[in-house]
């Protein structure tokens, strides 16, 4: 998507969650709920009508809301599947066209080797990828948002590995937020994160789950289960 292109993490999650905000309104008014976004998973919120960036008070509520941008955000109150006035959750993240691109650009990525043409299709999503990158088969970009994840320079992402930007937590609430991945990072075969920032110059040992159990992973740092209890044998033991 060319709106997102040349854009800072937080440009882009402030144009996305304003872009849900005004779909919300609509939503909500059509179907007479009352719906919030708060800057926590729990907790009510403020109510999206508050800040519609349509009208000169909802403009200014709104870049207080910004103050500072944060790096996910929750939305409630949209009703259980069986309430006649409930929103479905993917409803108010995009519309019906894009969600259903989204679906088949994802199923096509998972055959395509780690190639500059992979990376050109992940940038046609919406993805942000880095010069030199490499994105193995098999691997998950989340189709809920890709212009929330960011890959760095010369980054490889091992196969099966899943970058997820949301989260649905159930009774018409789902969150979301940003994948920020560092360069010259080394990501393992199977690694699964979920809203994160990976500074430059880490690994992740293959099969490691990183969010909810990480925010931040410093550079430098090498993440995965605790080694094995095995004792190194030294040379005079193995003449005993």
């Amino acid at each position: 998507m060319k709106k997102y292109r040349n854009k800072s993490p937080e440009e882009v999650i402030k144009l996305v969650t304003t872009e849900i905000i005004e779909r919300s309104i609509k939503l909500g008014s059509k179907k007479n709920r009352s719906i919030y976004i708060s800057v926590t998973s729990g907790g009510k919120g403020t109510d999206v009508l508050t800040l519609n960036p349509k009208t000169n008070e909802g403009r200014i509520n709104l870049e207080k809301f910004f103050t500072p941008i944060r790096r996910h955000y929750t939305f409630s109150g949209l009703g259980s599947p069986e309430e006649p006035n409930a929103i479905h959750w993917r409803s108010l993240n995009l519309p019906f066209g894009r969600r259903t691109l989204l679906t088949f650009q994802v199923a096509i990525s998972f055959l395509l080797k780690g190639t500059p043409i992979k990376n050109k299709f992940y940038k046609w999503m919406g993805a942000h990828i880095g010069k030199g990158a490499e994105i193995m088969q098999m691997t998950w970009l989340d189709h809920f948002r890709p212009e929330l994840i960011f890959i760095g320079d010369n980054t490889l992402l091992g196969a099966y590995t899943q970058l997820t930007v949301h989260a649905y937590e159930g009774a018409g609430k789902f969150r979301y937020g940003l994948i920020e991945i560092g360069n010259n990072c080394k990501l393992g075969a199977g690694t699964g994160m979920g809203p994160i920032q990976i500074e430059d110059n880490v690994r992740i040992l293959p099969g490691t789950t990183l969010s909810p159990y990480f925010s931040v992973i410093k550079s430098g740092s090498v993440v995965g289960w605790n080694p094995p209890n095995v004792k190194e044998l030294k040379p005079e033991d193995d003449k005993k």
